[in-house]
């Protein structure tokens, strides 16, 4: 068994907390604090979040993390 890493990222929209209840869904784990940062370059906020999850797999390089 392996536990497997991700980050979710994506603009201060609806669009990141239907990515990361999607995650939710399918089993990952909240790991520590949601992040948000100001992006000047799209003038825009950015939020971020870890999620977890425990595979029977062995972890791999090419393991396709949001396929677990």
């Amino acid at each position: 068994m392996s536990k497997i890493y991700r980050f979710l990222s994506e603009d201060d929209t609806s669009v990141f907390c239907h990515k990361v209840s999607d995650a939710l869904a399918k089993g990952w784990e909240l790991y520590g604090s949601p992040t948000q940062t100001f992006d000047p370059v799209k003038g825009i906020m950015r939020c971020g979040q870890s999620v977890t999850k425990d595979v029977d797999a062995p972890y791999t390089p090419d393991m396709k993390l949001g396929a677990q």
